[in-house]
């Protein structure tokens, strides 16, 4: 059954204007290169070969313990299925294995994915999650396997043309989720049958990180339902309403939508969770078709030079590091994540993307503080949640909360710019996921020392049973014991960044010289760029 919230895709392509332009409108992307020489890299194979061992640790525990179920308790050899059973940990590992050419883990994937039945589950299922795991870690693998990767897989080749008619599987089930009034999506959707949650209200980041996957899908499949779908839920977050509500500063937006009528309800946001990767894929989408998403990149540089002129915050016992802010409308609240350390790589992003350097800049400063938070603590891990004073507001604020007033946490604000509110990880990749970006953009090798350093102590510290786990307290010597919980995305992120970053250069890594031939999704999946936006003679 197809969902159309306006009735036709006709009615959508005119509702988004440049967005679907006809693909005879494209153009060569420019690969003039400007300013210094492009950098140089340096593999490191013995540090980018001890992350795959990292990784097939991981991956044999699983493949034992849980396979096929989502994720592997460690330390208990159990499983869980919190990603609604349909392997998420094997998915979200397909890429990395691929990048590792890892071929026999590689070759169990490829086995198991067409036995996924994605027209069943017993949980409730979220538009978002499943779209940044699932939906894009088969198109990242059906676009490394059929580009660079092409003819490595000669005796299992018969079981590629499934991995993307297992992507269309899924996406025809969920695409029930944006038959709304607005045709903003609801992020909740339930199976047998398919049908919608009855959510009032959506998130900017959970309407916002669908685009890059569902467009994907449509240029894949000459199919535009999807990505027109996913498109016009997005079109309200480019044209936010009411004002000013919805957009306290320039390009920076608050956080829930009314689904019903596309309106946004309060002013409060961040670059952490909940907000975050609807302004990563702003400069990604410009990245993946600079002539459909044009627009897109507008937005992205209204958000990142208000970020630059507004958020920017100084800690008083550490001002040579740059954090950004969150907003309760015009209001700074001076509090940050590990989830938003993902912010420092989505500048240098940016900068390489536009040619602009005070992007780039303001990038590696953010990637400096974030590398603080790690070095900072007991373990050598950043915590999930941390806060500052900010150098240049009052004291006298209620918004400027002052540090602790005595003992270890007063020495260690005074030592570390920051104090943690939340001292657990998650084995989240935000802080490895910059100091990548910020490598990828100089190719100077003290990222790749950094990089090691993380991976190092995250390996040391999260190392338990039959795997990896998260961890309660990163200020504890030893990580204040285990929370029994090997994420997905410790596939999908944490091992690739670490091993990325060591590793030769390839035709998935970032660049910075516009040869670009893929973009990552906010899961680290690699997303080829739209035909004729790859390097020139990549076809």
């Amino acid at each position: 059954m197809m969902y159309y919230p306006l009735g036709t895709t006709n009615v959508l392509a005119a509702l988004l204007g440049v967005a679907s332009a006809s693909p005879h409108l494209r153009q060569q992307r420019d690969t003039t290169h400007y300013g210094p020489p492009p950098p140089r890299y340096v593999a490191n194979a013995t540090r980018a070969n001890a992350v795959k061992q990292t990784f097939q640790i991981s991956w044999d525990g699983y493949y034992k313990y849980a396979f096929p179920h989502d994720s592997l308790l460690p330390v208990t050899n159990g499983w869980s299925d919190d990603r609604n059973g349909w392997g998420a940990s094997a998915v979200d590992a397909f890429s990395t294995a691929l990048v590792m050419q890892n071929w026999p883990v590689v070759n169990e994937i490829l086995k198991f994915v067409p036995t996924i039945n994605f027209d069943n589950t017993t949980t409730d299922i979220s538009l978002f999650e499943t779209t940044i795991r699932y939906l894009g870690g088969l198109l990242s693998a059906y676009d490394l396997m059929t580009g660079p990767l092409l003819g490595t897989l000669n005796d299992t080749a018969d079981d590629i043309p499934s991995v993307l008619a297992q992507a269309k599987r899924l996406a025809d089930n969920l695409k029930v989720a944006f038959d709304t009034p607005t045709g903003i999506p609801d992020n909740g959707v339930r199976f047998g049958p398919p049908r919608r949650d009855g959510s009032t209200t959506n998130g900017l980041a959970t309407i916002g990180t669908l685009v890059l996957e569902w467009t994907r899908l449509s240029d894949l499949t000459g199919d535009p339902t999807y990505g027109l779908l996913a498109q016009k839920g997005e079109s309200y977050l480019l044209r936010p309403e009411p004002q000013p509500l919805a957009e306290p500063f320039p390009g920076l937006l608050g956080t829930n939508v009314n689904i019903s009528n596309g309106m946004f309800l309060d002013g409060s946001g961040g670059w952490g969770g909940g907000d975050d990767s609807f302004y990563e894929y702003l400069i990604k989408m410009f990245l993946y078709d600079p002539v459909r998403f044009a627009g897109y990149k507008d937005r992205w540089v209204e958000a990142a030079d208000s970020s630059i002129e507004f958020l920017a915050s100084h800690p008083t016992t550490r001002p040579d590091l740059t954090f950004l802010a969150m907003w309760d409308n015009t209001t700074l609240q001076f509090v940050s994540e590990h989830l938003a350390c993902f912010n420092g790589g989505n500048f240098i992003l940016g900068g390489l993307t536009l040619n602009e350097p005070k992007y780039t800049q303001f990038g590696l400063d953010l990637v400096d503080a974030c590398h603080e938070t790690y070095v900072q603590t007991a373990t050598g891990i950043g915590p999930e949640v941390f806060q500052w004073q900010d150098d240049k507001e009052p004291a006298t604020n209620s918004s400027n909360n002052p540090p602790p007033p005595a003992g270890a946490d007063a020495t260690f604000y005074e030592r570390a710019g920051f104090w943690i509110t939340n001292g657990n990880y998650v084995l989240r990749p935000e802080v490895l996921e910059s100091i990548y970006y910020a490598y990828r953009a100089t190719g100077d090798t003290k990222y790749q020392d950094w990089a090691w350093d993380a991976y190092l102590a995250i390996n040391t510290t999260t190392a338990v049973g039959s795997g990896y786990s998260s961890i309660n307290d990163v200020n504890q010597p030893g990580g204040g014991g285990f929370a029994n919980f090997q994420e997905s995305f410790w596939f999908a992120e944490v091992l690739k960044y670490s091993y990325l970053i060591q590793s030769e250069d390839a035709a998935w890594q970032v660049k910075a010289d516009h040869t670009n031939q893929f973009v990552f999704n906010t899961e680290c999946h690699p997303i080829r760029l739209a035909s004729g936006f790859e390097r020139p003679g990549y076809e």
